[in-house]
């Protein structure tokens, strides 16, 4: 009974790895979309959000079943528990990946902020690397993306204020702006989100959390 226990954790995790890889892919179109304005690729992610949401359903799905059937000890209620939290960031990130693709395809903001290639590509990292610490229980791996999130937090800063000028200079620009300003918040937000599922991980690894995950926002 338990080898089967052990065997549908692996399928977990294996499926929490794919969709995390979806969602790494999401950001990635978002991202190409954005900087090359490029709106037939922005509406292909929110056919993507699609298949993130099913294999949200697919993961609780396996998770009530191992609940359910089996008989888990603490640390695999645990385990199971931090998975199911992680999935609320996971989908949400996806949600928000779709976001900044929307606003391309809406308004094709002209971009002039570097800063939004690095926030992209910062929040990738987060993302797969929170998913592989709660997969490979690395509590090192956890908490460095944790610490990464300054990171992003100071691009966002930066964005905010290069955009703030660019009104001030100039009044028509203003919902241009704040179009990208909108597309810098979802970059954060994902990054708050990976932050969370680094903090579930850590949950999952060492039995406790020093402080609750980031509020979710939107």
């Amino acid at each position: 009974m338990r080898g089967r226990f052990d065997k549908q954790l692996e399928q977990l995790n294996d499926m929490l790895l794919d969709m995390g890889a979806h969602i790494e892919k999401a950001i990635a179109m978002a991202k190409q979309a954005l900087l090359e304005r490029d709106i037939e690729l922005a509406k292909k992610v929110s056919k993507l959000e699609d298949d993130i949401d099913q294999k949200e359903k697919d993961i609780e799905g396996l998770c009530m079943k191992l609940l359910l059937q089996q008989q888990p000890v603490a640390r695999d209620l645990r385990l199971i528990s931090a998975a199911l939290k992680m999935l609320t960031d996971m989908e949400r990130i996806g949600d928000q990946a779709s976001d900044i693709a929307e606003i391309v395809a809406e308004s094709t903001p002209v971009l002039t902020q570097p800063q939004f290639a690095e926030m992209a590509d910062a929040v990738i990292k987060m993302v797969m690397q929170s998913v592989e610490a709660f997969v490979k229980k690395d509590l090192q791996m956890a908490k460095d993306v944790i610490k990464y999130d300054d990171v992003v937090d100071g691009l966002f800063e930066s964005v905010k204020v290069e955009l703030i000028e660019l009104i001030r200079a100039d009044a028509t620009s203003g919902e241009q702006a704040l179009d990208l300003l909108m597309v810098a918040k979802y970059f954060e937000r994902i990054g708050d989100h990976a932050v969370n599922i680094a903090k579930w991980a850590r949950y999952s690894i060492a039995g406790r959390k020093k402080s609750e995950p980031k509020n979710s926002a939107g």
